[in-house]
This record gives C-alpha cells, sequence and structure tokens, in this order.
C-alpha cells in the first residue's frame, strides 16, 4: 500500500478533477460514496464535494471504511504487496448515436424517453452525452445520414440496446414511452427465446431495442 502521503495526494488529485468537473470522475465517485448512488454525472459534478469526500474515497479504494480507519490500519498493512490485475474489466458500454441535429436529438431523448442531458461539446455542439439511471448514450452530429434507411429498417440494424431488471418493468416502460407519442419500430413483442421487447425509432432512424428478462 502506498504510504500516506501519496494517499493524501491521490485525495487531493481526486478533489481537483471535481473541480475541474472532469466527468471519468464522476463515475468513481458515484462507485464508492454511498450517498452519490443514484446521481448522473451532472449532478455528482454540481455537488458539494469536500477533501473529505475524496479522503473517503480513496479509504474506500483501499478496503477501509474511512479515512480515520485507513490511518490506524496503515501500519498493519503496510508490509503487503497489492498484486496488479491479472486481467482487465471492462465496467460499462457507451453506443454512440449519429444524428444530424444535436439539439433535436436532444430534446427526443429527454421528452420522449424521460432520459437527461449529462453535456454537450463544441460551439456549436456536436458532440452531447444523454443518462437515464445507468444507461449513457452518446450523440455525435453528422453532417446526413450514413446508413440506408431501408436497409437499416429492413435488416433491424440496431444502433443500441438496452435492457431492464424485470418482466413487469419492460411493460412499464413500453406504457411510459407509448404515452409520450414515441415512434416505434416494433411495439412490445415476445420472442421465441421469451424476453420481450419493443424497439423505439429516433429522429434521425436510429433503432433502438428496450428488452426485458424472460419469464
Amino acid at each position: 500500500m502506498p504510504n500516506l502521503e501519496n494517499l493524501k495526494k491521490q485525495a487531493k488529485l481526486i478533489l481537483r478533477w471535481h473541480r475541474e468537473r472532469h466527468y471519468p470522475v464522476a463515475a468513481q465517485i458515484r462507485g464508492l460514496i454511498p450517498r452519490f448512488l443514484i446521481m448522473p454525472d451532472s449532478e455528482i459534478l454540481a455537488a458539494n464535494f469536500k477533501l473529505g469526500d475524496a479522503q473517503e474515497m480513496v479509504a474506500r479504494q483501499h478496503g477501509f471504511e474511512s479515512w480515520q480507519a485507513l490511518k490506524a490500519g496503515l501500519p498493519a498493512t503496510s508490509r503487503r504487496v497489492k498484486l496488479p490485475p491479472s486481467k482487465a474489466t471492462i465496467i460499462c458500454a457507451e453506443p454512440q448515436l449519429l444524428v444530424t441535429d444535436i439539439k433535436r436529438a436532444c430534446k427526443f431523448f429527454h421528452e420522449k424517453l424521460g432520459f437527461s442531458l449529462e453535456f454537450t461539446y463544441g460551439d456549436p455542439p456536436y458532440y452531447a452525452q444523454m443518462g437515464r439511471d445507468a444507461a449513457r448514450l452518446n450523440l455525435r452530429c453528422v453532417e446526413g445520414p450514413v446508413i440506408d434507411s431501408t436497409i437499416r429498417d429492413r435488416e433491424e440494424l440496431l444502433s443500441a440496446t438496452m435492457t431492464v431488471a424485470t418482466v413487469d418493468e419492460i411493460k412499464l416502460l413500453f406504457l411510459e414511452f407509448h404515452s409520450a407519442g414515441v415512434s416505434f419500430h416494433q411495439t412490445l413483442k415476445k420472442q421465441p427465446w421469451g424476453a420481450k421487447n419493443f424497439i423505439v425509432k429516433d429522429p434521425d432512424g436510429n433503432l433502438l431495442s428496450f428488452a426485458g428478462p424472460a419469464n
């Protein structure tokens, strides 16, 4: 384990990243500090975050419940060698959707599908991220369609697939979208393997599958 001075530097670095609104640190904060668990990235970066919070993160990263517990445990663990991981772990995936109008796309995902804007980039914006619960969709502006719409619809070339936890939730989500006036490429349907899903078409023709588990 690193010495206490190095751990203090780590905490200060995390605090600086938060102040600079460095988006990758938001996911780390959410994963380590319980009070941030259900917050989207934008709310985490706007929240009150102090050095003590950063120190708590560092402590939890090293298996301690608090900074005080870490300091107390340092003498007993200072000789332990932390082995590097044997393989990398992928913790999430963020599909990228190609759109021709960032403002229109963000409005659709917010008003029709209940997503929140996480951030935009560029002046004028040509990139954005929308989030709902644990799902993240990245929107990239292009000058025109890059996939033939006829082929995409015929072959059902999906741009993203999102899942819910239970059979009841997929029905609730379908009804929510239906009430919002969403355009469906496929309404709620039970597949041969037992799962239920539906497919939404966004204003740019992207096909988005929403699926629930099999009974």
